[in-house]
């Protein structure tokens, strides 16, 4: 389905993975680098903020040949 970065303050390196789409959003898999350690998060989003989020740059789509890198 696809990752995307989280615009962060400073040097964050946070991404969002859709895990599996459901009838009204998004279940995804949250990254977070917290001072050197990750803090992942399975979480919900709904279609419509995530659109929201994509249109206004909070959401970046990640290309495919950095996605498999970072796995």
């Amino acid at each position: 389905m696809g990752t995307y970065t989280l615009k962060s303050i400073g040097n964050a390196n946070d991404y969002m993975t859709i895990v599996r789409e459901v009838e009204d959003g998004y279940v995804v898999r949250i990254v977070r680098d917290q001072d050197g350690y990750n803090e992942v998060k399975t979480d919900y989003i709904s279609k419509s903020l995530f659109e929201s989020c994509v249109r206004t740059g909070y959401l970046t789509k990640i290309d495919h040949a950095v996605e498999a890198i970072s796995a």
